[in-house]
């Protein structure tokens, strides 16, 4: 049997996410649990220390801007980067907004995307007024590299792709996506959603321009994320909002603006979420990303070895996917399936997964999704495998 990881506690991984219990939670990908850590966090940050930041003169205001600003260290250390790389925002969506509203605009305003992206990668191009290009796949579901060095020119502006597919699992050669996008001097933007909570990243081996990524699927709080970028790119992009917080000097005339990354900051931050993804990265770390890789790539290959024996499912993606595994059973809507598998205690994704266009490519509706984290164990298979086996009873 595949054990949990562990870390230096007195309790198992999986006896530190409360909500769990019994419970078979296979939808880490689409927001992760919270351990006990990153909730006791929060807590004490509004029961007992909570005070705006970079405003007050008193010393608890000083204090939880201290707070705020380590937790921005620690968010651009967990993946390669500076401090004053890194801008919050209320996830990866808003992030790559972001990046697609303020490039600045130039003759070229084309952006190669892949056919497996989600939505979020996919819209705030079309809304920033880019052309899009679509990379196809390889067969076992890999952005296909070869077709995007033969596709890029120097009309594109911009490469983004998922570092991992939120549907597949495929996991980029980020490496190369940067050679290939930086030959015709584009940047090379990467969605690193659901690589962060199982991948070690650093962004300055891989050498991207940007990299996006949110905090509630890195075992923190919703609402909180993170962008970080090139300094000289972020040095030469205009704000995305305005208001307080942001500025150098406010006249009625002109306002003059902060650098980066406050000047991608209006308003009155999520503190308490800032101050929660901090507990998130700090418990990822104790366990270790190349523990938690190891731990899902082990729980990835014996799902999809049960799932195979498992008559009329249709796996999908590569062997090797990261802590990711979709699927279908013949003849039985996803939709169907996950609400027999909720019955038997087991939680699962079904439906496009905000990635129609690859929906679309694999010629189905909609799949089911398992998902594994740190709390995951072999236990969670062995009930997906009884459900899906009732599932076959009830439509045979």
């Amino acid at each position: 049997m595949n054990a949990p990881v562990q870390i230096n506690s007195a309790l198992s991984v999986r006896d530190q996410f409360p909500a769990i219990r019994d419970w078979h939670y296979l939808d880490s990908a689409v927001s992760a649990q919270k351990p006990q850590a990153v909730i006791d966090a929060i807590t004490k940050a509004y029961a007992q220390d909570y005070a705006s930041v970079h405003r007050g003169i008193y010393q608890r205001s000083a204090t939880m801007t201290e707070a705020y600003e380590a937790a921005r260290t620690s968010a651009a250390n967990l993946i390669g980067g500076e401090p004053s790389e890194l801008v919050f925002t209320r996830g990866a969506t808003e992030a790559i907004n972001l990046v697609a509203q303020c490039l600045p605009k130039m003759g070229r305003r084309r952006v190669l995307l892949s056919a497996l992206e989600h939505h979020s990668n996919i819209v705030p191009w079309q809304l920033a007024g880019f052309q899009v290009d679509v990379c196809p796949l390889t067969e076992d579901g890999r952005i296909d590299l070869d077709a995007a060095a033969a596709m890029i020119s120097d009309q594109h502006q911009v490469v983004a792709f998922a570092h991992v597919s939120n549907v597949l699992g495929s996991i980029l050669d980020a490496k190369r996506a940067a050679e290939i996008a930086h030959s015709v001097d584009a940047y090379l933007l990467l969605d690193g959603c659901q690589a962060v909570p199982r991948l070690p990243v650093d962004v300055a081996e891989i050498g991207c321009d940007f990299y996006a990524f949110s905090g509630h699927k890195l075992y923190g709080p919703t609402g909180i994320g993170a962008l970080w970028g090139r300094s000289d790119l972020l040095d030469a992009m205009p704000p995305y909002q305005g208001g307080g917080a942001m500025i150098d000097k406010v006249t009625f005339e002109q306002t003059t603006y902060a650098p980066p990354p406050q000047r991608f900051e209006a308003g009155t931050p999520h503190i308490v979420g800032a101050i929660g993804l901090h507990a998130a990265v700090d418990w990822v770390r104790a366990i270790g990303t190349d523990a938690l890789h190891a731990h899902e790539s082990a729980l990835v290959a014996e799902c999809r070895s049960a799932l195979a024996g498992i008559g009329g499912v249709t796996l999908y993606g590569p062997e090797d996917s990261a802590g990711i595994v979709s699927f279908n059973v013949d003849g039985v809507h996803p939709h169907d399936v996950g609400t027999i598998l909720d019955d038997a205690g087991v939680a699962i994704r079904a439906g496009h997964h905000c990635a129609q266009p690859l929906m679309e490519l694999l010629g189905v509706g909609a799949t089911c999704r398992a998902s594994f984290a740190a709390h995951s164990d072999s236990s969670d298979i062995k009930a997906l495998v009884r459900g899906l086996q009732q599932v076959k009873r009830i439509f045979a």
